[in-house]
């Protein structure tokens, strides 16, 4: 027997404390730590929630071996009514760590992808004009729906995409509301508009399979591998599970870049200092005429630790669960067996034993001699860590800086708002900036 875990207060409602899990779920996992400490329980209906929070704590959860602490049957209730049945989670786990292991998002491969995302940004910006004001977030969505798809499924499955496909996919990975850890298939007005995104998205990509089959041709990207595949003379694969390996190969590149896109512009913003070291930097750079290149993103340093400060500041997931399938023992207490087992990116970054005036916008706590992601390397932790450290961390990294190569070289931005208003919206697991989020912009030298 080990020391008892403590509960936070709050949980002593029939539903314990999942609606403010639901609605402010910061606020919740804030207290959780400052009342318990590395362990403490709440409560979700009649699930109870161990948040292990701490470097040392973490260091144990993204250690530990899917036999002790498994991701995937909490991940597959939230996520099989996105990516669909019998793809990703909802496999044994030798095939779904097969599916997960996207070749395209293999270092190697990287290489070719910098200058596709660059030509889809200025493909992108060609449309914009010499000034206006736009949503951040719904370009940011749009243009990373292009590069991601064109990166990671291939270029001629891109050129079927347009913005309805775009504004369908971001409908359906809003719809993560923390509920669907424990019910997926409640009627609520997010898994509405999440299933008739993807029942959208089906039919799109029905139509592009239709339009090969009847054309004939080869195409030589992930759709035509997908048909090629047959299992007894026919498809291995219906119309749906094709949709869930195409949106869950995309959601590995999208659903990060999106959010830390945009609010990486918008700190650069309201830091307008690091903003003018930023262009400098590009300037400088890119001064010989060279493209933007897999080599060039290497050699960028202030735009990446501006970019590692906004993933810490603003971690596109709040949390991250588990389920014990046996009893887990940390540090003197211990983990019942089938309890949730959680860790927060968004309350270890504002760990202040970790990280200066955590509150802060502040990329040289990357450089020398700080290197705060460094001296706790459990701390910074956007992508997860471990065997389950997120596959497409070095893709995002490398699509927000050829983005942002080409951007911020084209035109000049600021806010439309003042700068407080612009929040992240804590109401889905998948974390993204509140809407509105106005900026206007004019095109340099115009």
């Amino acid at each position: 027997m080990g020391s008892e875990i403590p509960f936070v207060s709050g949980g002593g409602r029939p539903t314990g404390n999942l609606m403010e899990l639901r609605r402010r779920p910061l606020e919740l996992l804030e207290r959780v730590r400052s009342e318990c400490g590395e362990l403490g329980r709440f409560r979700m209906l009649d699930r109870e929630v161990v948040l292990m929070s701490g470097p040392a704590a973490q260091e144990a959860f993204f250690r530990a071996t899917d036999e002790q602490l498994d991701p995937q049957p909490t991940a597959n209730e939230l996520m099989r009514p996105i990516f669909g049945e019998g793809v990703v989670y909802d496999l044994p786990p030798e095939r779904r760590r097969e599916t997960l292991r996207t070749p395209a998002l293999r270092d190697e491969n990287l290489r070719g992808s910098a200058e596709i995302i660059a030509g889809e940004t200025e493909r992108m910006i060609a449309g914009m004009g010499e000034s206006g004001e736009m949503d951040l977030l719904d370009f940011t969505t749009e243009l990373t729906i292009y590069t991601s798809s064109a990166c990671l499924i291939g270029r001629e499955f891109r050129e079927h995409l347009g913005p309805e496909f775009a504004r369908a996919y971001h409908e359906l990975e809003r719809g993560t509301d923390a509920v669907g850890f424990l019910h997926s298939g409640l009627d609520t007005l997010a898994f509405r508009a999440r299933d008739r995104a993807r029942e959208l998205l089906v039919a799109m990509i029905g139509d592009i399979i239709e339009e090969r089959r009847a054309g004939g041709t080869e195409h030589k990207d992930m759709l035509d591998v997908l048909l090629s595949l047959e299992k007894d003379g026919k498809p291995r694969f219906s119309v749906a599970q094709i949709t869930g390996v195409l949106v869950s190969t995309m959601f590995a590149g999208h659903h990060t870049s999106s959010a830390t896109s945009a609010w990486t512009l918008v700190e650069l913003l309201r830091n307008p200092g690091e903003m003018e070291r930023v262009k400098a930097e590009l300037e400088l750079l890119y001064a010989d005429g060279r493209e933007v290149s897999y080599q060039a993103l290497r050699e960028m340093p202030r735009l990446d630790n501006s970019i590692k400060e906004t993933l810490r500041l603003h971690p596109p997931l709040i949390m991250l669960l588990r389920t014990a399938l046996e009893d887990f023992p940390y540090n003197g207490a211990l983990i019942a067996k089938g309890s949730l087992v959680a860790a927060s990116p968004a309350i270890s970054h504002r760990d202040a034993d970790c990280f200066a005036e955590p509150g802060r916008f502040d990329p040289d706590r990357y450089g020398e001699p700080r290197q705060e992601d460094r001296h706790q390397p459990w701390a910074w932790i956007p992508f997860g860590g471990g065997p389950h450290r997120c596959l497409g961390a070095n893709f995002a990294a490398m699509q927000l800086k050829a983005i942002f190569s080409v951007l911020l070289r084209a035109y000049e931005f600021e806010l439309a708002a003042a700068p407080e208003t612009y929040r992240d919206d804590y109401t889905r697991m998948v974390v993204l900036p509140g809407q509105p989020c106005r900026v206007r912009y004019r095109r340099l030298g115009s």
